[in-house]
């Protein structure tokens, strides 16, 4: 139940960067893991980056693996994804979400989502 709000989308041209924030309404995500995703126009909402709750353990999808890199301040109530070296094929709208188990990949293992923000990459 705990609430997610995403920030830090917009407009970049390709190889540019962005940081996204996941803040949750809570005193800290203590025993949540995180994880991101994407949905492109007409596409399904694909996994991107995981983090566990204590932010020892991290894992990417391969096509931005490399350039996206996920991590957590619980003190700040905040999970960010920094975004590098984007490319069109990343436009999407952007989502959090948290789940109490672990790491995990799949859309159904996460029981809180938020509203999701807009990443545009142009060409």
């Amino acid at each position: 139940q705990v609430q997610l709000v995403e920030s830090g989308g917009g407009l970049v041209q390709a190889g540019g960067s962005l940081r996204l924030s996941c803040a949750a309404s809570r005193r800290t995500f203590s025993g949540y893991a995180v994880g991101w995703f994407r949905q492109a126009p007409g596409k399904g909402r694909d996994f991107v980056a995981a983090i566990s709750w204590s932010g020892g353990s991290t894992f990417y999808a391969d096509s931005v693996k490399g350039r996206f890199t996920v991590s957590r301040d619980n003190a700040k109530n905040t999970v960010y994804l920094q975004m590098n070296s984007l490319k069109p094929e990343d436009t999407a709208v952007y989502y959090c979400a948290a789940n109490r188990y672990g790491i995990r990949t799949m859309l159904s293992s996460y029981d809180d989502w938020g509203q999701g923000t807009q990443v545009t990459v142009s060409s």
